[in-house]
């Protein structure tokens, strides 16, 4: 599935360079293009990977290339008056190559969670391609107003793209790691993903064929459903002989895999996948649709398997729209990425709303507060000052 990224804030900028690093390593040329967009100079300085001719600064006679402060409200408006310098590089694009927009965002901070809405309601309005979104829910120890901003900007953000894949990262972060270190090998893991999901169906250069293709019209019939997605991911490394003398004498070829052995693998890997820590936790069951995606050497992959995980992910979820196919590539590993899409049932989406609220209520109870205090300070001096005039 070709894609153009357009990442926003500096959570966003740092996944799509991530993303961009998976698809040069694996030359799988999923990527079309990809562009970063801030409303601070620094964190543009700081990727790697989308050169300095595909970035775009907004908010520059606002914010002066300092950020917005994790103001999403200021975010959304100074992303809406330069939105024209975004939408003339989108310009740029070879649009008629790819298949779909993702519009990457952390969801905690200001440029991102005001900024991302606004992008995708206008690439909306443009072009007929699928405009898909991927938002960063933040952890819960990052404070009350980015839990705020997050909860606002979820509701916003699902309601302009055609479906809105969510990344917990306080289901992902480990105890004690560093902002810097956590934060980078979450986005690692999570160009992992789609970096699976995307490029199934593009080849990775060996010229290997898919028995059951997975092509960019599954991957859209599957998010069709709109809403809210998660995505599993599983992978175990394949026990292969090491070549010998006598492998080497027969021609290289190591003895056929058995076929249970390949079914039972399979099958294992999407329970795990789709049962294990996804992008976002929530109960499978309900789910509206799902895709199954199945990564490894070719002589491994068992329509079988790919057939029976299938079933068993349809019996889990209730749903009978569940797509499948497998993704030949040359590496020692096999990896099931499973996509649940129009999911509902998420615990931390309802905590995070809560907490909103709550968060909501005390800042305006503190604003009341201080507005009370200022009145108390300012009266109790009107007999000790005299007036200027």
């Amino acid at each position: 599935m070709k894609l153009a990224l357009i990442g926003i804030g500096q959570a966003g900028g740092k996944v799509v360079d991530a993303l961009v690093d998976y698809e040069r390593r694996t030359k799988t040329g999923f990527v079309v293009d990809a562009i970063a967009v801030n409303s601070a100079r620094a964190d543009l300085r700081g990727l790697r990977n989308v050169p300095e001719s595909r970035q775009v600064l907004v908010g520059l006679t606002r914010v002066k290339g300092h950020g917005v402060g994790a103001d999403n409200e200021l975010g959304a408006e100074v992303t809406a008056e330069d939105v024209g310098d975004v939408l003339s590089m989108v310009d740029d694009l070879p649009v008629h190559e790819i298949d779909a927009f993702l519009v990457v965002a952390g969801l905690g901070g200001g440029t991102g969670s005001g900024g991302a809405p606004v992008i995708a309601r206008e690439l909306k309005h443009i072009y007929t391609e699928p405009v898909y979104g991927l938002g960063i829910l933040p952890a819960r120890d990052e404070g009350g107003i980015y839990t705020l901003n997050a909860a606002r900007s979820l509701q916003t953000f699902v309601r302009e793209v055609d479906n809105l894949i969510v990344f917990d990262n306080d289901a992902w972060r480990k105890t004690g790691e560093s902002l810097e270190s956590g934060y980078g090998s979450l986005n690692a893991e999570l160009a992992r993903r789609l970096g699976v999901l995307f490029s199934a169906g593009e080849g990775d250069g060996s010229g290997a064929v898919a028995e059951s293709v997975v092509d960019a019209s599954e991957i859209i019939n599957t998010l069709g459903s709109g809403g809210v997605s998660t995505i599993g991911y599983a992978a175990v490394e394949l026990d292969r002989p090491k070549r010998g003398l006598l492998s080497r004498l027969s021609g290289g070829k190591a003895d056929a895999e058995d076929g249970g052995d390949s079914t039972n693998r399979i099958t294992s890997l999407v329970r795990r996948a789709a049962l294990g820590r996804l992008t976002m936790p929530c109960e499978i069951a309900g789910a509206e649709r799902g895709l199954v995606v199945i990564a490894g050497p070719s002589d491994v992959l068992s329509r079988r398997g790919i057939e029976r995980a299938r079933t068993w992910l349809e019996d889990e979820t209730g749903t009978m729209e569940i797509r499948g196919g497998d993704y030949p590539v040359g590496s020692d590993f096999v990896a099931a990425v499973v996509l649940l899409s129009g999911v509902y049932d998420v615990p931390r989406v309802k905590e995070l709303q809560a907490v909103a609220i709550e968060t909501q209520r005390d800042m305006l109870a503190k604003r009341e507060s201080s507005a009370a205090s200022l009145d108390d300070l300012v009266s109790t001096g009107d007999d000790r000052i005299e007036p200027l005039f």
